[in-house]
């Protein structure tokens, strides 16, 4: 459908409120960022618990993107992104009010499974809405812009935790939820008034095709495996975002303050530029993973995680706590991770035929989060196995030995991903069997 002046404005407001309903989706999903060390003595939490927060809420979010995905199928956008903002209002509103660490991680639970509802509806909103050649530069969009809910969370939040309570904090999101599950149920619609499905439309070779978002549980799964293109996006996105993904959405704030000795307010700053860089890299390595389809992984993929391991290795080793500019670098270096991670998707979108993309691209998904929610749990445990569970025995070389926990995770996704490039090549005839 092409975009009428009468029909535009409405466009671009079902698609902004989706936007805007993403924000806080991220806002929501990194929430304990900022105040990991808050959670702690709220709830007297040691480090492998605390890291459960985020772990079950992590494995919630990949596990719900099966059901989540036929609901979409069933439904539409609509009614599936107002359960998620619902769901994550109630996970909030929980969090606000709960007694202890039991009834907390619950909470958490129930973020996860809202969260997982949110950008799945938003890329369908894209996808009914917007002619076909355009909905890549939106989803890119979509998901830079989505961005911007961490540094929601990591300033506002922390700054209302601090000036009020733990459940005035938490009860806000849980009202913000409130007031956008109203908004995008009286915003979004499904599709446009003159379709009976969700179809995406191709306005300039007038292609139609029906919109899929479930996942094939049956023979596909196992067809999009068998190929090296699907099991090389997984490990790319297996490798590429864990390290920041436990930074920015637990272990960050903590390790700067309590191990290197910044202020709220500079741990702040550091956390910030890991945000505000990630957004603005993102476009840069997309342009040039469409450039390079070939070197994708040589060129972009292995160098990221290599910057991302080096700089981890220079921090750790400096002697005493590192001067702040270092500290920058680090956040600037696991910040390309995020982006980066997205060239895992585009492998899925290369080697796979199209009606088995919603099936491969859900198998790529669960490659980061299994990585972030590994990364994160073996970064409490290290604490807990050297006796600074709790924030007052945090230490510098306690985080030290933790934060090397990361490593084994990189090494095993790099070999994965020399092994499944080689297989790849072979198979599209670039290279030839040793």
């Amino acid at each position: 459908m092409t975009e009428t002046t009468g029909a535009s404005g409405r466009i671009w407001a079902i698609w902004i409120t989706g936007v805007a309903a993403y924000v806080l989706s991220v806002a929501n999903r990194t929430s304990l960022g900022a105040v990991g060390v808050d959670a702690a003595h709220h709830f007297g939490a040691d480090a492998s618990t605390l890291a459960m927060f985020a772990v079950l809420q992590l494995a919630v979010y990949g596990l719900a993107q099966i059901p989540v995905g036929l609901m979409l199928d069933r439904w539409g956008a609509r009614p599936i992104i107002t359960a998620g903002m619902i769901l994550m209002a109630a996970g909030q509103l929980v969090m606000a009010l709960a007694p202890n660490v039991g009834i907390a991680i619950l909470a958490r639970m129930l973020l996860g499974a809202g969260d997982a509802a949110v950008f799945p509806s938003v890329l369908r909103v894209v996808a009914t809405w917007f002619p076909a050649q355009r909905a890549p530069l939106l989803v890119q969009l979509t998901g830079i812009v989505g961005q911007a809910g961490q540094l929601l969370a990591l300033v506002p939040l922390a700054a209302l935790l601090h000036a009020t309570t733990w459940s005035i904090a938490f009860g806000s999101l849980a009202g913000l939820g409130v007031l956008f599950a109203i908004l995008v149920f009286a915003v979004i619609r499904n599709r446009p008034p003159e379709r009976q499905e969700d179809v995406s439309v191709n306005t300039d070779t007038g292609a139609i095709r029906v919109v899929r978002s479930s996942i094939d549980l049956r023979q596909s799964v196992a067809d999009a495996w068998a190929h090296p293109g699907t099991r090389l996006g997984f490990w790319s996105h297996f490798t590429t975002p864990f390290a920041g993904t436990a930074f920015i959405m637990l272990w960050g704030v903590p390790f700067l303050t309590e191990g290197e000795g910044l202020s709220t307010s500079a741990a702040s700053v550091v956390t910030n530029l890991y945000v505000v860089f990630g957004m603005a890299v993102g476009p840069l390595l997309g342009a040039l993973s469409s450039r390079h389809p070939l070197r994708r992984s040589h060129m972009l993929v292995l160098p990221t995680v290599g910057l991302q391991l080096l700089m981890w290795v220079v921090v750790l080793v400096w002697p005493g706590p590192a001067p702040l500019w270092l500290l920058i670098l680090l956040a600037l270096a696991l910040a390309t991770g995020g982006p980066a991670s997205m060239i895992a998707f585009d492998h899925a979108r290369t080697y796979n035929p199209e009606h088995r993309l919603s099936t491969a691209t859900g198998i790529v998904n669960g490659g980061g989060f299994l990585a972030g929610l590994l990364a994160i749990l073996f970064i409490g445990l290290a604490m807990d196995l050297q006796g600074a569970g709790d924030p007052s025995h945090y230490s510098l070389d306690a985080f030290r030995v933790a934060m090397l926990t990361q490593v084994p995770l990189w090494l095993l996704g790099a070999a994965m991903i020399l092994r499944e490039r080689r297989l790849v090549r072979r198979m599209i005839g670039l290279s030839r069997p040793r």
